[in-house]
Parts: C-alpha cells; structure tokens; sequence
C-alpha cells in the first residue's frame, strides 16, 4: 500500500492576505483556488508547482479556528521547507521582508533558521546535510 500526505491545513485570517503573503514573499505557486460557498474557498499552495504534498489555507470560520491563526502547534515551529540551496532562499525572504526570529545556524542535520508568516505561524527554512 502506498500512501502519503496530500495536504496540511493552515487556518489563516484571510484567504487573500495570505495566499498574496505566500505568493509574493516565499516564492510558492498557487496550486487552485475553487470556490465552494460565498464565504468557503479551496486554497491549495505549495512551494513549487508540484503536488505531492500541498497546504489548504483555510479562513477561520469560527471564534475557535480565529484563536489557532498563528499558534496552530502552541508556539512550536509548524512547518519545515526544504530548500537545496539555503543562503539564497534566506537573503530573498529576508530582502522581501520576511521575518526571521533567529540568526541561521549550522546543525549536525543542516542550515536552518526560524521565522515566521504573516500571522506569526512558525516555520523552519531548511538545507539538509
């Protein structure tokens, strides 16, 4: 049996606002935008054109989901990208005025640093050994 990821949803404050953060400052494509309802929209990006495994932006529709924007995991780093090339990817989210919460650092794994989207939601920009 062959299985896998298809999608991982991140409950954002605006379908627009984000997919234009993700568009513009990461460099990602947007995969389809399908509107369901007049409120509901099927947002699937990623950070190329492939499909493999994508992210739902999905509009916080209740009190509830409005709590989790940003602080889907408690504070703890929420997503990985890989990159095959780190310093250049760093400089251009860093020139396009992504934030960053740390210096980048060398681990046994890899170059890595922590920074953030436009609702504070954590990320790890990472080059694997």
């Amino acid at each position: 049996m062959k299985r896998k990821i298809g999608a991982i949803t991140l409950v954002v404050k605006d379908y627009d606002e984000a997919i234009q953060f993700y568009i513009e400052k990461l460099n990602f494509k947007l995969i389809e935008d399908t509107r369901l309802d007049h409120k509901k929209r099927w947002v699937l990006i990623a950070p190329n054109n492939q499909t493999e495994t994508t992210i739902l932006l999905a509009q916080a529709a209740t009190p509830e989901q409005e709590k989790a924007i940003g602080n889907q995991t408690g504070g703890r780093v929420f997503l990985f990208l890989h990159t095959d090339d780190f310093w250049r990817d760093y400089h251009t989210m860093k020139s396009k005025g992504v934030s960053f919460l740390e210096q980048p650092r060398e681990e046994s794994y890899g170059t890595v640093v922590v920074f953030e989207d436009l609702y504070g939601t954590k990320w790890d920009l990472l080059e694997l050994k």
